[in-house]
């Protein structure tokens, strides 16, 4: 997947796929003990751009039984949500999102203003839980699970929404920054990036597990592990190495844990934790790909220094300057970006890697 895409009449920036089951309905998983497994190839991947791959709790036809007027449905991608109950979505419930819609500007520079007048958000956003197996480039990687308090896609309003375009990213359904486990992040500089032990100027493959409470599909989910293969060698994912965190797999343990240590909101136990990320994961996920930057916060959370005024511990998550990051330079200088999966896999645990 490149992240520019020309075309006679526009250039887009992003993109985002989904596996379809058939014409009509968007593949669903239900991932309670099982493991699922890819191959990545982030060698072209810049500071600032995200090659990601998700699960999603969308609904498997996109729409169309639950809201009559959506006609169009999974087949032209329909329905889509997560935990940041996104506004920028065009149509919604199977309505245009179009009330207060408010144009994003910071592409115009680059394409013009005709090109990006209709990128932008609207009142209404589309909220559901989210699973970022994969949030990577060739510098950092980040593990993160995000409950919302509805087990079904649902809409909301203006900035109870919360997520990144409202006033607050704190919104009344999602935990828009969730449990997360990005290696450079807990402490070990040296495991993910070019040359380091897992050498991103190369295919590997990432393996990721979920265990439940008791080894069945019907317990609750309780660890999400992961595990790398590059070069035929397995590779644990690495221990946290900071002071007050240990485990290398996320937890209720683990993610407590993170949010005192590195002073952030404990959003995750507030919207559901564990519990309510098994409740969406039984009714079903869909798995996304994309491509993408962060008009937002230019993608600082996952692979430079975020807050960028912060100091404590947790605060560095990567080695890209803010200068690498910005939407202005990877524009300027990285054209073809891209990111490459293959060979995705699931099945029982042990099965796939």
């Amino acid at each position: 997947m490149k992240y520019l895409n020309r075309v006679d009449f526009a250039t887009f920036v992003g993109s985002r796929h989904f596996l379809l089951a058939n014409d009509t309905h968007y593949q669903t998983f239900n991932l309670l003990n099982k493991e699922f497994s890819f191959d990545v190839d982030v060698s072209r991947l810049p500071c600032g751009v995200n090659g990601a791959l998700n699960f999603v709790g969308m609904d498997a036809d996109g729409g169309v039984a639950r809201y009559p007027t959506n006609t169009a449905g999974a087949k032209y991608g329909t329905g889509y949500c997560d935990a940041q109950c996104p506004r920028y979505l065009k149509f919604i419930d199977g309505r245009a999102n179009v009330e207060g819609w408010t144009p994003y500007d910071r592409y115009s520079a680059y394409f013009g203003d005709e090109a990006y007048a209709d990128s932008g958000f609207g009142n209404q956003g589309s909220c559901c839980s989210q699973i970022d197996i994969w949030n990577a480039n060739q510098f950092s990687t980040q593990l993160s699970v995000k409950p919302c308090l509805n087990t079904v896609q649902t809409q909301c309003n203006g900035d109870a929404c919360g997520g990144r375009d409202s006033i607050s990213k704190y919104g009344k359904s999602c935990d828009p920054d969730g449990c997360d486990f990005n290696p450079y992040r807990v402490g070990d500089t040296s495991f993910y990036g070019p040359g380091k032990v897992v050498d991103t100027t190369k295919k590997f493959t990432v393996t990721t597990q979920f265990v439940t409470s008791d080894g069945t599909a019907e317990g609750t989910l309780v660890e999400v592990k992961r595990f790398y293969v590059q070069n035929g060698v397995k590779i644990p994912n690495p221990q946290a190495n900071t002071v007050g965190l240990s485990g290398n797999s996320l937890t209720s343990t683990f993610c407590n844990a993170e949010k005192d240590v590195f002073g952030d909101a404990n959003s995750f136990e507030q919207f559901g934790g564990f519990k309510e990320m098994t409740k969406a994961i039984r009714n079903g996920m869909v798995l996304t790909m994309s491509v993408w930057d962060d008009r937002h916060e230019d993608m600082l959370w996952l692979d430079s220094t975020w807050p960028t005024n912060g100091t404590g511990p947790g605060v560095v998550r990567g080695t890209c300057g803010y200068d690498e990051a910005s939407i202005d330079a990877i524009i300027g200088t990285a054209p073809t970006a891209s990111v490459v999966f293959s060979k995705i896999r699931f099945g029982d645990i042990g099965s796939t890697a």
